[in-house]
């Protein structure tokens, strides 16, 4: 009996995505069909990517808050070169991750170097990053030359690049969580981390690695995001660091660290929030509706998070300590 209730736990929110996307599609029959769904994933592939590295930090019992904002430096980065002409575009790309890479050192710095709390010390970074990314671009709105305009709509058959990059990447963090030594360090990490330390897991340095991956994924989702609209603005990245918890938790990745699978939590919790998102979008509903539905969608995910582990919403903390 325990098993077949685990079991129907386990397959609430696959059940919730399946019933949401078609309530949309016997609504409105336009949204149901194949192209409809490669635009879905076509659209949710730079959050997933996002969501994947903030994953890892997650489980390891830690927040980073500052993905939104590293995206948007990168973002800046890439588009200023590209427009530029001071790099061929594959340099372009690169010279952004480098910025999650030294972005995602220096968040690693301040948490694990200087014993601040993830989410304190990424809350400052994330107004930091964006700082500096808005200086760099005078606030301003760079589009990407002509030749790099149509790069975010290629396609291999009738699936989008964007669509296969996030992907591999997402199953590739989720091997790393789940095949490797480092994956199965962060989650002991986030079951105790005391316990970890002593097991002899070097806590500090495989938290540090997580937040640089977590930079490199917010990076990237930022060049993707980028190439997809053709343009660079202040609006890019702005709220992608919500976006990424919430749909990590409504995944069923614990807040509290310790639990959840990579792959299947990102790739559900994406969809479901873009279903929502596109589903509204088809009954021409009021913009501001989607943030009100979202954040009910949130709460009723933390609070079922709360009630798994066995605590009182009203008096947990979270995330845990630095």
């Amino acid at each position: 009996m325990r098993s077949h209730l685990s079991h129907l736990r386990n397959l609430g929110v696959p059940l919730i995505l399946v019933a949401t996307y078609l309530f949309f599609s016997i609504a409105a029959p336009s949204f149901f069909g194949f192209q409809n769904l490669v635009e879905l994933l076509h659209v949710v592939a730079p959050i997933a990517i996002c969501a994947s590295g903030m994953a890892l930090v997650v489980i390891a019992g830690r927040l980073d808050v500052s993905v939104g904002s590293i995206a948007y430096v990168a973002s800046a980065v890439f588009a200023l070169l590209l427009r530029a002409d001071a790099a061929p575009l594959p340099l372009a790309v690169a010279a952004a991750i480098g910025c999650g890479v030294v972005l995602g050192l220096i968040n690693a710095l301040v948490v694990c170097g200087l014993g601040i709390n993830s989410l304190i010390a990424t809350l400052g970074t994330m107004i930091a990053f964006r700082g500096f990314g808005l200086w760099l671009t005078n606030g301003g709105l760079i589009e990407l030359p002509e030749a790099a305009k149509n790069l975010g709509n290629a396609a291999i058959g009738a699936i989008y690049v964007d669509t296969l990059v996030a992907t591999a990447l997402l199953l590739l963090i989720d091997a790393v969580h789940r095949r490797t030594a480092f994956g199965r360090q962060l989650t002991a990490i986030g079951n105790g981390e005391d316990v970890a330390r002593r097991i002899g897991i070097p806590v500090q340095r495989r938290i540090s690695v997580s937040l640089v991956i977590s930079g490199v994924l917010a990076a990237t989702a930022g060049v993707m995001y980028t190439m997809q609209v053709a343009v660079n603005t202040a609006k890019i990245g702005e709220g992608m660091e919500f976006t990424a918890v919430a749909a990590i938790v409504v995944g069923g990745i614990s807040l509290f660290g310790g639990r959840g699978k990579v792959l299947a939590s990102v790739l559900i919790g994406s969809l479901i929030f873009q279903v929502i998102r596109s589903g509204l979008q088809q009954f021409g509903a009021n913009p501001y509706s989607y943030r009100l539905v979202e954040g009910v969608v949130i709460f009723i995910a933390m609070y079922a998070d709360a009630l798994k582990v066995g605590r009182r919403p009203d008096r947990t903390q979270i995330p845990k300590g630095s």
